[in-house]
């Protein structure tokens, strides 16, 4: 008996440490990187949202995150599938010459991949990021979470002036705590959805360098319309704020250009919408990875992101949001191998620059397939 309950104060002994040690862990970490929670103004802006229903935002119609049925198949498949989720050698990064960013930036269109959703666009004389995450891991703690599958092309200390940066939701593996700090520290502005702003006013970004917009609405910077569009997908940075921040597509209308960048998202009418409202697109950052067939809804995969490009009436697709952080099931190239077959059968003119190297569209199209020499 007495050993029993020994037994029992050890196993609750263990629950204890191991309970203080992930709070030990949140706290030096970064515990402020779960951002704020909307309230006051914020909030009642945010209910005035046709998207913001019962308290949180909804995607309507309803899209399911995961069909639920299928969580024992996906356990199998995490543990013992058979898919080459890394890849075997290093990708080649290109290092961009700090010559290459004039200022005043010079017009035109043109595009650096950073990796995952992260792009720097030159747009008829302004540089525009969207969704720059620099972490070396995504998530709220800096030694734990999917670790980034190549170098950084610059780190934040290299960069260029950045005029403003646009956000498609406020998950970790796109809205990164760090490097919001570092840029608003250099004047750029955040064009954020709805809601998102409290993370950002949490972290000590001034909220004269916030611009929150629900769907439809504009903002601008310079001589470019910034257009926050819809997306099919959801938010949270913790566990009790789901939904709690809207997600979206951004458009950014110049006086020549036009670019779409369309966050993470599953493949519905919206595309066509955004195409028929604001289109043709000269360039069009989609995501092709991070999908799986059980929750696709708010994952495309890549056929149905080069549909998307199709709808949007877009020129020319650079496939983002792979090769970058290992994130789902399938392998890493796989992504891109069957974007590249479905752009080829659509006849899509697809980019596929190295990471850190230029797009430019005034030039040549890059269409190397480097990836193939990643064994």
């Amino acid at each position: 008996m007495f050993g029993k309950k020994a037994q029992n104060i050890t196993i609750y002994t263990s629950f204890v440490l191991f309970g203080l040690f992930l709070l030990v862990l949140c706290q030096t970490a970064c515990l402020n990187s779960f951002g704020g929670n909307p309230s006051g103004t914020r909030l009642e802006k945010m209910k005035t949202s046709k998207m913001f229903h019962d308290g949180t935002f909804e995607n309507d119609p309803f899209v399911p995150e995961l069909r639920t049925s299928t969580y024992l198949a996906i356990l199998k498949r995490q543990f013992f599938g058979s898919e080459v989720r890394t890849p075997p050698s290093p990708i080649p990064v290109q290092k961009p010459d700090p010559k290459t960013f004039s200022d005043p930036i010079a017009p035109g269109l043109r595009a650096i991949w950073f990796g995952h959703s992260s792009v720097l666009v030159e747009i008829d004389g302004i540089r525009i990021f969207t969704d720059p995450v620099f972490s070396k891991k995504v998530s709220p703690f800096e030694s734990i979470g999917p670790e980034r599958l190549f170098p950084l092309p610059l780190e934040l200390s290299e960069l260029p002036n950045i005029d403003a940066v646009v956000i498609s939701h406020d998950h970790y593996d796109h809205l990164d705590m760090l490097a919001a700090q570092f840029l608003a520290k250099k004047g750029t502005k955040y064009f954020v959805p709805l809601g998102i702003g409290a993370h950002l006013e949490s972290w000590g970004i001034p909220e004269n360098q916030i611009i929150e917009l629900d769907w439809w609405e504009k903002g601008s910077i310079k001589n470019i319309e910034i257009i926050c569009t819809p997306a099919v997908h959801y938010s949270g940075r913790g566990l009790f704020n789901r939904k709690s921040t809207l997600w979206s597509s951004w458009s950014l209308i110049g006086p020549k250009h036009k670019f779409f960048h369309s966050g993470d998202t599953g493949y519905s009418s919206h595309f066509s919408e955004i195409g028929k409202k604001l289109g043709p697109f000269d360039l069009t950052s989609i995501k092709v990875g991070a999908y799986d067939w059980t929750w696709e809804g708010i994952h495309m995969n890549p056929e149905s992101a080069v549909q998307a490009h199709l709808d949007l009436k877009g020129k020319t697709m650079l496939p983002v949001h792979w090769a970058t952080f290992n994130l789902a099931i399938h392998s890493w190239d796989e992504p891109i191998l069957r974007t590249k077959q479905g752009a080829d059968q659509n006849g899509v003119r697809l980019a596929t620059p190295k990471p850190g190297e230029w797009l430019d569209l005034q030039k040549d199209l890059i269409s190397e397939s480097w990836w193939e020499k990643v064994k």
